[in-house]
């Protein structure tokens, strides 16, 4: 059975076959769920400070 993963920015889970897996040059390996996430990742926002994201919602419990 093909291995789920969790947005590294969101905390969405990704179904197999879909999303963006982005390595950096210390060999740590990102996934993100769509291209909004990799590009809101790359500006450096914070996930917990973004309503639509599941660590938002997760903080404000």
């Amino acid at each position: 059975m093909p291995k789920t993963h969790v947005c590294s920015f969101c905390g969405k889970t990704i179904e197999p076959g879909t999303g963006i897996m982005y390595v950096r040059n210390d060999g740590s390996v990102l996934w993100f769920c769509s291209s909004k996430c990799f590009k809101s990742y790359k500006m450096g926002r914070d996930p917990r400070k973004l309503k639509w994201t599941l660590k938002y919602r997760a903080q404000m419990r």
